[in-house]
C-alpha cells in the first residue's frame, strides 16, 4: 500500500511526535509498504492515512475522508489529545475520532478518555525502544535523569525543586534533557541551575546523548501533568532503568496499577520522599527494578511491528 503519515512535528524535529512517526514510517516500510510522512495533506492520493495527533492534524484528516471516503484511516490519540483538546477543541477532535476507522493509543488506559461509541476502534500499540549499551550507573551521584522538554504539561522543574531541602548526606543528582519551549522556560531552569547545585539542564541534545545518560542513571523520573504513554518509560525499562512517575493515566497505562514508584502530580515533597527511598533502601529500589523488568517484553521492536502488522491486516 501506499500510506500517508501526518505528523504536525516538521523534519529535524526532535519532538516525540517526529520520533514516533519516523519509527512507526520504518516498521510500516519494512512491512513492505511505500510510505511518505508529511506535516499536512493537500489531497494526494494514498491507499492509508495514518495521523498522528486527532486536533492538531484534525484538517488533514477530515480532507482525506472526504476525498477517500473508502479508504482506510488511522488516528492516533496523543496525550494532549486525550487530556486537553477532547476537552478544550472538541469539535475538531471528536470529529477526528469519528471519522477514524482505527484508533491507535499508546497506553492501556486511553479507552477511558474515548467516547463509548468509538472505544471498538481503539488498538494499543506499545512504543518500542533499542537496548542500551552496558549500565554502568554513577558511583559518585544518585543520579536522576529527567528526559523531557520544558514546557507546562512536562511539570519540568518538579524534580528539581525535589532537589531542595535533602538531607546533606544524599548523593541525590538530577541531570536533566530537553529543549526549553520558551525564552521563559529557559530562564526558569538557568535560574534554577544557579540556585540549586543538586540540579544540572543540558538543554536539547542528540538521543544518543540521552541514551547514555540511562547508562549512567539510577532512576528516570517522568513528571508529567499528561502523557499519551509516554515513549522515555519504554526506552528506560529497555535499558534496564527503573522510573518513578506521576500518578497519571498515561503512565499508569504503561507501568501496571500496581507499579511501587509513583507519586501524586505536583507533589513536590511526595517526589522528594521517593527519591530519598530509592536512595537509601535497597529493597524498595531493587522492587522498581524487578517491577520494570517484568514490564519490558512490551517494548520491543517485534511487538510494534507485529501490532501494525495486525492492525492493516484488519482493514
Amino acid at each position: 500500500m501506499h500510506i500517508r503519515l501526518i505528523t504536525p512535528a516538521p523534519p529535524r524535529s526532535r519532538s516525540g511526535n517526529r520520533a514516533t512517526a519516523t519509527r512507526w514510517a520504518a516498521i510500516l516500510r519494512a512491512l513492505g509498504h511505500q510510505v511518505q510522512v508529511s506535516v499536512d495533506y493537500g489531497g494526494e492520493s494514498a491507499d492509508l492515512m495514518v495521523a498522528l495527533h486527532a486536533w492538531r492534524s484534525a484538517d488533514a484528516i477530515a480532507r482525506f475522508a472526504a476525498d477517500y471516503p473508502d479508504r482506510p484511516l488511522v488516528v492516533a490519540l496523543t496525550g494532549t489529545d486525550a487530556y486537553r483538546f477532547i476537552d478544550s477543541h472538541p469539535e475538531p477532535t471528536l470529529r477526528s475520532i469519528a471519522l477514524a476507522h482505527r484508533l491507535v493509543g499508546l497506553h492501556d488506559l486511553i479507552g477511558d478518555r474515548v467516547p463509548p461509541e468509538h472505544r471498538s476502534k481503539i488498538r494499543i500499540i506499545h512504543q518500542s525502544a533499542r537496548p542500551t549499551g552496558p549500565r554502568r550507573p554513577s558511583r559518585r551521584h544518585f543520579l536522576v535523569c529527567v528526559a523531557g522538554h520544558l514546557r507546562e504539561e512536562k511539570d519540568p522543574l518538579r524534580p528539581a525543586l525535589a532537589m531542595r531541602e535533602l538531607p546533606p548526606a544524599s548523593r541525590l543528582r538530577v541531570d536533566h534533557y530537553g529543549a526549553a519551549h520558551s525564552p521563559d522556560w529557559a530562564l526558569a531552569a538557568t535560574r534554577e541551575m544557579a540556585a540549586n547545585p543538586r540540579y544540572r539542564w543540558y538543554g536539547e541534545v542528540p538521543h544518543h546523548r540521552v541514551r547514555q545518560a540511562y547508562t549512567r542513571a539510577h532512576l528516570l523520573v517522568l513528571p508529567s501533568r499528561m502523557e499519551g504513554g509516554a515513549n522515555v518509560i519504554s526506552e528506560a525499562l529497555v535499558a534496564g532503568l527503573p522510573v518513578i512517575a506521576s500518578r497519571i493515566s498515561g503512565s499508569i497505562g504503561l507501568l501496571g496499577c500496581d507499579y511501587p514508584g509513583y507519586y501524586p502530580v505536583e507533589d513536590t515533597p511526595g517526589l522528594r520522599d521517593l527519591l530519598l527511598r530509592a536512595e537509601t533502601d535497597p529493597a524498595f529500589y531493587q522492587s522498581l527494578v524487578s517491577a520494570c523488568a517484568g514490564r519490558r517484553h512490551l517494548f520491543t521492536l517485534e511487538g510494534e511491528t507485529s501490532a501494525w502488522a495486525a492492525l492493516l491486516g484488519e482493514l
